[in-house]
């Protein structure tokens, strides 16, 4: 399917809004709020606080994690019928950590366009204020809620060796950096909060030195780790030994086996195939 996204066809717009400071918005984001028919919101009270504040009057329906699905058909009905639709969410670029993907998807399903508008997002202004080598970077998010799993995750990106970027809450910032002391080793990290507000803040040392200063730290996180730069060179392992490796680690065999194929680039059958006929 190709997407001609400048033409007549009604739209599913995904619009950036403001992390925190409400000048961070385009001139464009503005103008497509006011020319669509309807927004998709996440919270209607935050997204109309951000239309009062420039005089914009829309209708407003709601779109979160929890509904998502539910107002597909809707959202669909309305594009048939000539409407076009922004998608908001209570900051920053749908989708990314956000809601919208599922609605996203549906509407690409359909044969209506979407078109994602350049903007504001949080770890963008993270990496390249953080002092961490910028490329290449992978874009985590949110890591799981329970330490265990936790760990899980953070074994696996362990030997990558390029800068990675979470989002964390005031709540688990500890537990977090602790968890990615014990994993990751000491990295240097940049912990980066409440961007483009008036208490911004952004922390860089290495992960033991920042986890006592954590206490004292409120709003919202976004944390830049320093890649891997004792890499292991994964053309010296054979099979067996590089699944081994994450397997000492404390990952699942299985889990081990899908990190080994993608690392290499191959099938997760001849992986499976390689390590158990050894």
């Amino acid at each position: 399917m190709i997407q001609k996204s400048f033409n007549d066809t009604p739209s599913l717009y995904l619009i950036p809004t403001p992390i925190g400071n409400l000048d961070d918005i385009t001139v464009r984001s503005l103008n497509t709020l006011k020319t669509v028919d309807v927004i998709l919101c996440e919270d209607t009270r935050d997204t109309g606080l951000l239309l009062s504040h420039y005089d914009i009057k829309k209708k407003l329906v709601s779109c979160h994690e929890y509904n998502e699905d539910k107002i597909i058909e809707k959202v669909v009905s309305m594009l048939k019928d000539g409407l076009n639709i922004g998608l908001v969410t209570d900051q920053g670029t749908p989708i990314i950590s956000d809601p919208g993907y599922i609605v996203s998807r549906g509407v690409i399903e359909a044969g209506f366009n979407v078109i994602s508008l350049p903007g504001a997002t949080a770890f963008v202004p993270a990496l390249t204020s953080s002092g961490i080598e910028p490329s290449p970077f992978l874009f985590y998010g949110f890591l799981n809620s329970k330490s265990s799993k936790q760990k899980t995750e953070l074994k696996s990106l362990k030997n990558l060796k390029y800068t990675i970027i979470f989002y964390e809450s005031v709540h688990r910032m500890k537990e977090t950096l602790s968890n990615m002391l014990e994993i990751l080793g000491d990295r240097k990290i940049a912990v980066c909060r409440e961007l483009s507000k008036i208490h911004e803040e952004i922390v860089r040392d290495n992960i033991s030195n920042i986890i006592p200063l954590v206490d004292t730290m409120k709003g919202e996180f976004v944390i830049v780790v320093e890649g891997n730069k004792e890499i292991v060179d994964f053309s010296e392992l054979d099979v067996i030994e590089h699944v081994k490796m994450y397997v000492e680690d404390g990952m699942k065999e299985m889990d081990a086996i899908k990190q080994v194929a993608k690392e290499r680039g191959v099938a997760k059958s001849i992986i499976y195939s390689e390590y158990h006929k050894k």
